[in-house]
């Protein structure tokens, strides 16, 4: 399986992500979203629909004393999950569990936890051309997991002011807000992410607090690229320790 891997560098080569060269590949967004959590000491993270394990571990470098738990449903990025972990040193920091998030309880780790995070399958799975890779389809598609279940998982798993974040489609907004609220999760925080200053957002990032007062705050939006293709200034700061 190793001779079909790629590698990517973080940190000056400090953090080594291996992934396959086929199938499931993560992008900017698990960047985003690693380096817009910014827990305390000790707290408990669950990263629903892990892959490669990107988000655990970008955040287990940035905060060591962070518990991790990173889910995933498909076998074979699971096992490279662990990979990453073992061969980052993360065992004691990250636990990979392979299983279907839908059948998973606050029990399954001890309790409640303090922040759910997830890139999650964006497009409805009777929508556009399902990819003939399975991983891909799955990653892109609601194949395994609906958006529902997701924020219904995530509710169930948090603690009372305990924070969910995503990226999601920005076309898909309203029905992202509606089923938060209808799993108590009150959307706090927003931030529309834009390739380019002068596109159209196609992608959001929302923070969303468990049984929290009505009141969302729209901040700044992210752009991605510069006019010459390099990342902006904001974007290069989150491949920073």
């Amino acid at each position: 399986m190793r001779n079909h891997l790629t590698h990517d560098f973080f940190f000056d080569g400090r953090l080594s992500i291996k992934q396959g060269r086929k199938g499931y590949r993560f992008s900017i967004d698990a960047v985003i979203l690693a380096s817009s959590l910014r827990p305390k000491r000790r707290e408990r993270i669950v990263d629903l629909g892990t892959g490669c394990g990107i988000i655990p571990l970008l955040v287990a470098f940035r905060h060591p004393k962070t518990v991790l738990f990173a889910v995933e449903i498909q076998e074979e990025l699971a096992e490279m999950a662990e990979l990453n972990v073992a061969e980052n040193g993360f065992a004691d920091t990250i636990r990979i569990i392979w299983g279907d998030m839908r059948s998973l309880r606050a029990s399954s780790f001890g309790g409640p936890v303090d922040r759910v995070v997830s890139n999650p399958p964006f497009r409805r799975a009777a929508s556009g051309r399902i990819n003939p890779n399975s991983q891909r389809a799955i990653a892109r598609h609601e194949i395994e997991v609906t958006l529902p279940e997701l924020i219904q998982t995530a509710s169930t798993l948090l603690r009372t002011a305990g924070q969910f974040l995503l990226i999601y489609p920005s076309e898909r907004l309203v029905e992202l807000i509606q089923q938060m609220r209808t799993n108590h999760l009150e959307p706090k925080t927003m931030r529309f992410i834009h390739s380019r200053q002068d596109s159209e957002s196609k992608l959001v990032m929302l923070t969303g607090v468990k049984r929290a007062k009505p009141g969302l705050k729209v901040g700044a939006p992210i752009t991605i690229y510069r006019p010459d293709g390099s990342y902006t200034e904001e974007v290069e700061q989150m491949f920073q320790p």
